[in-house]
């Protein structure tokens, strides 16, 4: 029920260094169906920012429209969010971006949202760099629309009537790569032990970071014949590394019984920690991603894990020489120099 609020009982929960619960970071009822992965997504969410000891009022939520889209709504409560116009939340993502970057920016989307209306959108937020989490929680099909085809449908895959989909689908993370991020993830929403360290990661990478999330739709795209389903991904996924996230100053300890660690130093100074389950799979190698996933098409694996990861990339405020203070921390008078200033710079022009 939308009416009812979560009774918070949070007395013998632990807390993190702030002194906040995992309810902290919660946010209103979710109104999605029963089962939905999305709400799987959600849990990942609250639980990536609860271990990071991040405030929620340090969180800037955008989506755009779907019931990927819903998300927002049902974590951090007292963070900042907007819901935007159909496939155009990167661009509002990167008007806020631009005049506070101070805020950690998670964009909701999905594979309609993302791949079909807004897919320039997303093409340019990532040719930019913009520093953000993009998850896009991607099940196959337009579920607030009664399951129509998205963009992301595999040929074959059959919808809920049997009709089966002829068009090529669109791979987010292939783009991803080509167009040059530096941060590219798949997930499943059933895998919380994959998904919350990389969005740990995500949200602590300088720049685009982008987390495919299979997402299963319980009502429109969880049948036979569907290669989106809960059933056909749990057969098929297959992890590449094995993901750990040690935030900064905590003590990093190291498993190497799996032929070693390797360790990538975020900005921040946390250590992503990727241990090796594919043999000779090196996420700092853009090509060979590629190649991966391509090869899993071909196979019929779903390969999730950290897919590729690059420090190096400057993002969109070191590329564009923007000021470090926030639009809404520079003085009035500063903002509003007055008519002689104004004069001066017409004069220029005269």
């Amino acid at each position: 029920m939308t009416s009812m609020s979560k009774p918070l009982i949070d007395k013998h929960l632990p807390r993190n260094k702030l002194g906040l619960t995992v309810r902290d970071y919660e946010g209103s009822m979710s109104t999605l169906c029963a089962g939905c992965g999305h709400d799987s997504v959600t849990a990942a969410l609250v639980q990536a920012f609860w271990q990071l000891d991040l405030p929620p009022h340090s969180a800037a939520k955008v989506s755009g429209i779907g019931c990927s889209s819903k998300t927002t709504a049902y974590f951090m409560g007292q963070s900042h969010g907007i819901n935007c116009v159909h496939g155009r939340m990167p661009s509002v993502a990167t008007g806020a971006n631009a005049v506070n970057g101070d805020l950690h920016y998670i964009g909701i989307s999905g594979d309609g949202d993302s791949l079909s209306i807004g897919f320039g959108q997303f093409a340019h937020a990532i040719r930019r760099n913009l520093n953000m989490l993009y998850v896009l929680e991607n099940n196959g099909v337009y579920g607030l629309t009664k399951g129509q085809f998205s963009a992301s449908a595999d040929i074959g895959t059959k919808s809920k009537k049997g009709i089966a989909n002829e068009q090529s689908p669109i791979d987010p993370c292939v783009q991803a790569l080509t167009l040059g991020a530096g941060f590219v993830a798949r997930a499943f929403s059933g895998d919380k032990s994959q998904l919350v360290p990389l969005i740990q990661a995500g949200l602590m990478h300088k720049g685009f970071a982008l987390i495919d999330v299979i997402s299963p739709c319980v009502t429109f795209n969880d049948h036979a014949g569907s290669t989106k389903s809960y059933a056909h991904t749990f057969k098929y996924y297959h992890p590449l590394v094995h993901t750990d996230f040690v935030a900064e100053a905590e003590e990093i300890t190291a498993d190497t019984s799996q032929g070693g660690a390797i360790t990538v130093t975020m900005h921040d100074g946390g250590i992503l920690k990727l241990r090796k389950t594919a043999d000779d799979y090196d996420p700092r190698d853009r090509a060979q991603a590629i190649e991966t996933l391509l090869l899993g098409d071909r196979s019929g694996e779903i390969r999730t894990g950290l897919l590729y990861v690059s420090e190096d990339l400057p993002d969109m405020h070191a590329a564009n020489h923007l000021p470090k203070t926030p639009l809404n921390a520079v003085p009035y008078e500063a903002l509003t120099p007055g008519k002689a200033a104004l004069a001066k710079l017409q004069g220029r022009w005269r």
